[in-house]
């Protein structure tokens, strides 16, 4: 019977009647696909993916405690923000999930700028969350003293919480506020340094190696700024090599080197830094360290040599990013570089990398590492799914009204009738299975069938619908046609808006190819200072040689 279905009704054919069971009752659309004890774990799914177009008609069908917390989740998400609002409000006062619905509420009165509301509802979640919950709202409430200014009760709450990823990013937080206040580096230090005990207790390995790096090259920073070498080298020797931030610990490494009078392996540390795109933080000072390194060693040739490649590869790169900004210009920022980045194909400006994905990442690395940018580069691929979707939907409903407009054969129909009748014998059979004598694995082996019956027959009922009448299928075809032109209609206005977004982004992306420019531009200005006072020195020296 299987086969014979699946030879019958092709994956156009099944989207069909889904849009036919769409177009009566919402509640029975999804029954077909989703048994009902897993329409809570594909809500949670949807809404940890942030795709949740499919789990919306689900919304209806949820029950047990956590149906009215994801309900309103997904009204908030879906854009019925009072609606979700007041949903997630009564959880908070409820008995199930009060924690998680207080932070999703403090959450967005934080987005909406109303401090006040928003810590009262993160002191509610923090007082009846348990698990990663309190912990963010307690690292939002640390977070709202921070920014007031409060560092010693922003301590307090974060001196309060529990081991964890949450705890280290709030001390190294606090580490960056108090070394910006400090003329002494002892609390930030100390800072960082419970940051980096916190970060080891973090199950979540790769999030914790990141912040590891950041902590290690903010450590290193700190000590190097106080004259303090050995511990700057003892921090950064500990950065991960295959970090974001390796290129710019391998430059503070050697340049705490090079204070001690290391040269040697100062360079050998800015060599490696050389290794990666100027794009990453570091590269650049690297090439300039190899000059300055040669020089304060006493070969003043190799010195030449090295500022002379660092001049070129400075100039290099302003090539590249120019025609990178004409890119952007022509094709927008997120086909530039958020696309080319998925695709494996080579690309104009990796053509002289030696690893050729590392160029491409560190401009997308770079342009996303500003919080407004992240949001920018969301926004334009939400935007770019929605399109997606609906322009599919517009194809699918296009699909079924040509296959409405087309009357069914008498073969069809013998076929569909034979298949109801197969799937009547087979649902007997399955109910004749049942018996006293039979394991809890039989049980289960037959609710499955059972479940898998049941959802085949209702796709053949209402692919008996689909033979029905003219009195049945012109309805369905007007209904159809409107909801056609309403997705047309989403669409031309998806459309502007993505464009607005994508204007948006190609704002942030050229103003950060713009500061890139001038960043490679003040390097090229050092290099060609050095070479200028390198020159000029040897012409000194010569002329002193010259002397009587």
């Amino acid at each position: 019977m299987t086969g014979l279905f699946h030879s019958w009704v092709s994956a156009p054919a099944i989207k069909i009647f889904l849009l036919i069971a769409l177009f009566c009752d919402p509640a029975k659309a999804t029954s077909p696909t989703v048994p009902e004890e897993l329409s809570e774990g594909v809500v949670r799914f949807a809404l940890a993916t942030g795709d949740i177009t499919a789990a919306l008609p689900l919304q209806d069908r949820l029950k047990g405690d956590s149906a009215d917390y994801l309900r309103g989740r997904l009204l908030l998400e879906s854009g019925n923000v009072q609606q979700g609002l007041d949903t997630l409000v009564q959880v908070a006062q409820g008995r199930y999930h009060r924690g998680e619905a207080a932070l999703m509420v403090a959450r967005h009165y934080g987005a909406e700028g109303d401090a006040d509301e928003s810590r009262n509802w993160y002191q509610v979640a923090a007082k009846n969350g348990f698990g990663e919950t309190r912990q963010k709202a307690r690292f939002a409430l640390a977070e709202l003293q921070r920014h007031a200014g409060r560092l010693d009760a922003a301590g307090k709450t974060l001196a309060g919480m529990d081991e964890g990823y949450w705890t280290a990013v709030g001390y190294l937080n606090l580490a960056t506020d108090f070394a910006r206040t400090d003329l002494n580096p002892s609390r930030a230090l100390v800072s960082l340094r419970v940051a980096l005990a916190m970060c080891e207790t973090d199950t979540n390995r790769e999030r914790s190696k990141e912040l590891k790096s950041r902590l290690l090259v903010r450590a290193g920073q700190l000590a190097y700024a106080h004259e303090d070498y050995d511990k700057a080298i003892g921090f950064l020797k500990k950065v991960s090599l295959d970090s974001y931030r390796t290129p710019q610990a391998l430059y503070l490494h050697g340049l705490a080197l090079s204070e001690q009078g290391n040269y040697r392996a100062a360079m050998q540390s800015w060599h490696r830094a050389k290794k990666y795109p100027l794009a990453y933080p570091g590269v650049e000072d690297a090439w300039l360290g190899m000059g300055r390194g040669y020089d304060l060693a006493g070969y003043l040739g190799q010195a030449g040599e090295a500022f002379l490649a660092a001049s070129a590869a400075y100039e290099g790169e302003r090539a590249t990013l120019r025609e990178l900004e004409k890119r952007i210009r022509e094709a927008g920022a997120y086909k530039s570089l958020v696309d080319d980045a998925r695709n494996a194909d080579l690309e104009w400006f990796l053509a002289d990398s030696r690893t050729l994905t590392q160029p491409r990442l560190a401009y997308l690395l770079g342009l996303i590492e500003n919080p407004v940018t992240q949001r920018a580069v969301a926004r334009v691929a939400e935007l770019e799914e929605m399109i997606a979707s609906l322009e599919q939907q517009e194809r699918d409903l296009t699909v079924f009204m040509a296959a409405l407009g087309n009357k069914p054969s008498s073969d069809t129909q013998g076929r569909s009738k034979q298949l109801s009748a197969d799937q009547d014998a087979l649902t007997n059979a399955v109910a004749a299975l049942s018996g006293p004598n039979i394991s809890p694995a039989q049980k289960r082996h037959i609710r499955e069938l059972r479940d898998a019956l049941n959802a085949s027959g209702s796709v053949l009922e209402r692919l008996s619908n689909v033979g029905g009448g003219n009195n049945q299928r012109q309805p369905r075809k007007r209904q159809a046609e409107r909801l056609r032109k309403q997705t047309q209609s989403l669409l031309v206005e998806v459309r502007a808006v993505r464009d607005e977004a994508g204007k948006a982004l190609d704002r942030l992306a050229l103003e950060f190819i713009e500061q890139e420019d001038q960043r490679m531009a003040f390097a090229l200005d050092k290099t060609e200072q050095q070479i200028a006072h390198l020159y000029e020195y040897l012409a000194l020296k010569k002329l002193d040689g010259g002397k009587p």
